[in-house]
């Protein structure tokens, strides 16, 4: 079964897309931008800022799932100057502090709004890390 996630928490699709969808427990989100959700102003100030408002804007989403940034087991980065990796990662780094999900970022030559950073996530309820063998 399938489940669409709204929720006025994040900001609303800018396409033929849903925020994100849930399947037998898994969440895929779509990516998010640094698009503040009630304002729909972007974030632009820095890197650091512009990161700070996506990983806030996947808490919004995960948040609607019943879920959480702890759920999240993968997580795909877009960023238009690779340059801004160390900031963008030092960010993440502060909401990811541990069970860190896996992850890819990659360069891209532009992204929606002219943003700066999209990040993705796969995120699956009740992880147990005890419950892997090998």
């Amino acid at each position: 079964m399938k489940t669409i996630i709204e929720t006025k928490n994040s900001p609303a699709p800018i396409g033929p897309y849903n925020q994100a969808v849930l399947v037998n427990g898994t969440l895929y989100m779509s990516g998010q931008i640094a698009m503040h959700p009630e304002s729909g102003e972007l974030t632009m100030d820095s890197i650091e800022s512009e990161t700070e408002q996506v990983m806030k804007n996947m808490e919004g989403v995960l948040l609607k799932a019943g879920m959480t940034l702890d759920d999240v087991v993968k997580c795909s980065i877009f960023i238009t100057d690779m340059d801004n990796f160390s900031a963008v990662n030092e960010v993440y780094g502060k909401f990811f502090t541990s069970g860190f999900p896996a992850r890819e970022t990659v360069q891209v030559s532009r992204l929606p709004k002219d943003v700066n950073v999209e990040i993705s996530a796969i995120a699956v309820k009740h992880i147990v890390a005890d419950d892997v063998k090998g």
